[in-house]
């Protein structure tokens, strides 16, 4: 149906357009019912519902209803699966419709920059290509039903630590190749109905006012389309903030910022333009919901299984020695740890749902399995019991094989606070290294938002990272460990050695400026171009079956910055056992137009193949794969030369390369003057004869004109020294060393200004 709502706004008193600009509460929107304004419901969050009504609150401490909590995104993105998303998104979709709720509060596609982010749980990935994908998948599924989704939290916000007050100081190219893709990709792929800006300054502006974002980047640079809303209690200056292009304040200010809106107008500080824009961008997606209402049943069984399905597919296997997993049913088995029975499968704060049950792996196994089971240690605390300890080694040292359910308790990571180290806690790691002694055949099942440190991992046999698995994690978990299900899912994120080895070490946390000083060094990109060690790299993980790359195709290897080229593998399961490989491409620029990544991830897709089969997987690159962001153009940039193509099956296994010769048009503006060396108009293809010829007299005069020079001399000055020194001389030099008047040099600058 459609609404006139400009001519609804017509109708609205300035009071009531300024109400519309922050929630009546803290989860609705205001109604106006003299003009059909319906009132509607935003709800929490990325991986489920929870849906409070009559208490308000943004950090899960009071009940909420009885929901599906689905695997968090530190999960759900190692499925590598673009359709598993889509497809997730469309359940939260019919849940929202079934709960009467108009937006979800999420996906949340901040970059993983340290292990530490108490909320990196809720999180896609370190890699903003990756995180970009994923989320449009999700955000085209949940708005597939006519439901809206806020991408969060926009943006460069990375840290719990000060999280409302503090400024992230990152240059544009940082911000621009590692912290926005990922909202950019979803704008551009699946336009969300609204945006959640974040609560932290960038560069000393606060996000919620930041009209450089929020309308030069997000509306201009993307297109973006709906409306920005505030996380909750973000606003700084509410006027500002309108300007600068938010539209809803949420939650409600009781008023307050309401007031101010219509006193700026009324003295004429804000034009009512403004305000009108606004309300009409709130409109239109309040209508859209209420346009398309679809009552329908809460699935919550289906619902559940779902749950379980995208956990399977996203499970990480990271080592199997000696083919130790998957276990048979007539092996006796220990299960070890608090987590094997009472699992911790989401996170604290506000994405922390009611689930309406949760399963666990000791309840999972199939019936004929011998599994004997000991706490060790609780799963909710840091406390090594003597009596509950030397039961796990009993049980470890009867059985013929141990699987030890280790992982952080709630209280070591959640919104609002950071980790301040990234170990498990001490009487896991303890009891681990006992059982090891005794039981060689030991598997590790982590639960965990982030990766930990791992002191034992060279004497385990087998390691499954479930990561937070949702409320049927316990049951996925226990389908992977017995063969049911053949794990599939590749680290969405590196596994550093040590928490000191991650880039920003140095500069994660303190202070009311975070300073971005690794730049676009992020994850992978840092570590693989460190030739760093680390536990696991980004995109890796184990099958129970192997595969085979082949037949490497690229459809144009000269291709220009206009084209879009086809890269093609063939991929063929080699084992026994059906399985899924996801395949990854990585560009490698070797151009040296700027210091950038040793690669980066440009395109992946997750393949299904029975024993013996092989497939056909395709991918696409275009202008955008090769280029970095150049501040000077204003503009993504891809320089003329060779681009290596490498198909891998992670960052640090690349199986197949090819290469390209990228013939780009697109130049870096070049403005000569006296500071401009030899070398770089040697480099430029329009000023390389006049950087000869200058050569030539620079060198002549350095000789006196003279042809030989004397022994020692030639001894002295080598060919590459003269090389190095005519690279890096400023056409200044050429006064002292060259015998070039200023009058001629300016001349000659004057000149080849005109060429470039």
């Amino acid at each position: 149906m459609e609404h006139d709502l400009k001519k609804i706004i017509s109708q609205m008193t300035l009071e009531e357009k300024a109400g519309m600009c922050s929630g009546l509460d803290f989860w609705h929107l205001k109604h106006v019912d003299r003009l059909g304004i319906p009132e509607v419901m935003v709800s929490d969050g990325p991986h489920g519902l929870r849906k409070q009504d009559d208490k308000g609150d943004h950090l899960g401490m009071n009940d909420s209803i009885k929901a599906v909590c689905f695997p968090p995104a530190a999960l759900s993105a190692c499925s590598f699966d673009r359709k598993l998303m889509e497809e997730m998104g469309e359940t939260i979709g019919r849940e929202a419709q079934a709960n009467d709720v108009s937006v979800v509060l999420g996906p949340a596609v901040n970059i993983k920059r340290s292990p530490l982010c108490g909320r990196n749980f809720e999180y896609y990935s370190e890699d903003p290509y990756l995180a970009g994908e994923i989320a449009a998948a999700f955000v085209n599924g949940v708005q597939s039903q006519h439901v809206g989704t806020s991408i969060k939290h926009f943006a460069a916000n990375n840290q719990e630590y000060h999280r409302m007050s503090n400024s992230s100081e990152a240059d544009e190219r940082t911000l621009r190749e590692i912290y926005f893709p990922a909202f950019e990709t979803a704008v551009k792929k699946a336009q969300p109905y609204t945006f959640m800006c974040s609560y932290n300054q960038i560069n000393g502006t606060f996000a919620s006012e930041n009209k450089w974002l929020l309308t030069d980047v997000l509306r201009g640079d993307w297109g973006f389309k709906g409306y920005v809303m505030s996380d909750w209690g973000a606003v700084n200056d509410r006027v500002k903030g309108l300007k600068a292009g938010l539209e809803l304040e949420m939650p409600s200010s009781n008023g307050a910022n309401d007031a101010l809106i219509v006193q700026a107008v009324k003295n004429g500080s804000l034009k009512e333009e403004i305000l009108d824009q606004a309300v009409e961008r709130i409109l239109r997606i309040i209508f859209e919901y209420a346009d398309n209402r679809a009552p329908q049943e809460f699935t919550m069984e289906k619902d559940h299984e779902e749950a379980q399905r995208i956990a399977e597919e996203s499970m990480v296997l990271l080592k199997n020695n000696a083919q130790i997993l998957p276990l048979k049913t007539n092996e006796k088995i220990a299960f070890i740890g608090g987590f094997a029975k009472k699992p911790r499968f989401q996170g604290g704060g506000s994405s922390h749902i009611n689930c309406f049950k949760i399963t666990n792996a000791l309840d999972s196994v199939p019936s004929d399995a011998q599994v004997i089971y000991a706490e060790g240690f609780p799963a909710d605390k840091d406390l090594y019991d003597d009596t509950l300890a030397a039961e796990a080694l009993k049980a470890a040292g009867e059985a013929d094989k141990a699987v030890i359910f280790a992982g952080l308790p709630d209280s070591f990571e959640s919104e609002g606070y950071d980790r301040s180290h990234m170990r498990l806690p001490n009487c896991q790691n303890r009891l681990i290294a006992e059982i090891l002694k005794i039981q060689p055949n030991t598997v590790i099942v982590l639960h965990n938002g982030s990766p930990v440190e791992m002191p034992w991992l060279s004497d385990v046999k087998g390691l499954l990272e479930a990561y937070l698995g949702g409320q049927a994690g316990g049951a996925a978990v226990a389908n992977i460990l017995y063969g049911k299900v053949n794990p599939s899912g590749k680290l969405a994120e590196t596994m550093p050695l040590k928490l000191s080895d991650n880039p920003s070490y140095l500069n994660f946390g303190g202070g009311e400026k975070v300073e971005y000083r690794e730049g676009v060094f992020v994850g992978y990109r840092y570590y693989d171009t460190k030739e760093m060690d680390v536990a696991y790299p980004f995109g890796y993980g184990l099958s129970y079956t192997t595969f085979a790359y082949s037949n490497l195709n690229i459809s144009n290897g000269n291709p220009t910055e206009k084209d879009t080229i086809s890269v093609s593998v063939d991929v063929t399961n080699t084992g026994d056992m059906a399985g899924k490989e996801v395949v990854q491409l990585y560009v490698k620029d070797c151009t040296n137009s700027a210091i950038r990544p040793e690669k980066e991830l440009k395109g992946f897709e997750k393949v299904t193949l029975e024993p013996g089969e092989t497939k056909t997987v395709t991918m696409e690159l275009d202008k955008r794969s090769f280029a970095w962001y150049n501040t000077d153009l204003h503009d993504w940039f891809a320089a003329n030369g060779e681009y290596k193509l490498l198909i891998g099956a992670s960052s640090r296994d690349i199986r197949l390369e090819g290469k390209i010769q990228l013939n780009s048009s697109q130049e870096i503006p070049m403005h000569v003057h006296m500071n401009t060396t030899l070398g770089e108009l040697f480099r430029n293809p329009k000023t390389s004869e006049t950087a000869k010829e200058l050569t030539a007299s620079y060198l002549s005069a350095m000789n006196d004109g003279e042809e030989s020079a004397s022994e020692a001399a030639s001894e002295a000055i080598s060919e590459e020294m003269t090389l190095a020194m005519t690279d890096s001389m400023p056409l200044r030099a050429l006064m002292s060393f060259g015998g070039f008047s200023r009058e001629e040099l300016l001349s000659i600058i004057e000149k080849l200004n005109k060429l470039v």
